[in-house]
């Protein structure tokens, strides 16, 4: 990721097999414009480096994202927005195409485009503290960087039309029992959670993990027929790789969960 002035509120730290993308813009993380192009970027490396096995989606201890900058967007016209929504889907869509686990770590609000930044993560952990909606219609507006289909998708259409139609917050209990949230922690143990739950897959066969990941999230946009035709071509795909013979011949060896996968 080039450090120059577009980046300069997103970083991408990698240790132990595990990336995290930070956002830091303080005070409130507002997505702009270039924080959408440093996450696109952070995304796209994270994607590319063979060292990053999983990734980490994390506001840091104040706030996830409070939403996308409404005072960027409140002199735009239709035509200004025509150009720019494609932009801002495609950062929120960078991340939603790692072929890697990924987990959103939040803290505090995960508002609006923060929400949408949360939906494309595989897993959210959140703070026990922690605000999540999508209350773009308080704006006039709807929500732009897929709320309206990933969260569907996740919770299903009417609970998602209940959140998007009213743009209520709701707390981490609420998100949770909405399937809008996976595991909720105390504050403090949100990183550290997110970074266990990431750290699993530092020696998994990632050709596997990759496989898996495309078949749930592509099968989901097409019809079941169509999904499994998928499935049976990345089933058969994984064949091919060095993992998936070391891991059959330790399992016959050992029994599952002792094979020491190559990424190839």
């Amino acid at each position: 990721m080039t450090h120059d002035q577009q980046q300069e509120h997103v970083r991408l730290e990698v240790a132990d097999g595990v990336a995290t993308i930070r956002l830091d813009r303080p005070k409130m993380n507002a997505i702009s414009f270039a924080v959408q192009a440093g996450i696109a970027a952070a995304a796209q490396e994270a994607t590319e480096r063979d060292d990053v096995r999983a990734v980490v989606v994390y506001g840091g201890e104040r706030v996830f994202a409070a939403g996308n900058d409404v005072k960027e967007m409140a002199d735009l016209s239709y035509a200004d927005m025509v150009r720019a929504s494609e932009t801002i889907q495609s950062a929120v869509t960078a991340v939603a195409r790692i072929p890697k686990p990924v987990v959103a770590a939040v803290r505090g609000f995960a508002l609006g485009g923060g929400c949408e930044l949360a939906l494309a993560a595989d897993m959210r952990i959140a703070a026990d503290d922690s605000t999540f909606g999508q209350p773009e219609v308080l704006l006039g507006i709807i929500p732009g960087a897929g709320g309206t289909q990933r969260l569907a998708r996740l919770i299903g259409p009417s609970k998602a039309k209940d959140l998007i139609f009213t743009g209520r917050f709701v707390k981490a209990d609420e998100a949770l029992a909405l399937g809008l949230v996976d595991k909720v922690v105390a504050p403090d143990e949100v990183y550290a959670a997110a970074l266990a739950w990431a750290g699993q897959f530092t020696g998994a066969a990632a050709l596997a993990l990759r496989a898996a990941k495309t078949c749930i999230d592509r099968g989901l946009e097409v019809d079941l027929d169509t999904g499994l035709a998928l499935e049976r071509g990345q089933f058969a795909a994984v064949f091919a790789t060095e993992d998936r013979a070391i891991g059959m011949q330790s399992f016959m060896a050992n029994g599952p969960g002792k094979a020491t996968f190559v990424a190839r």
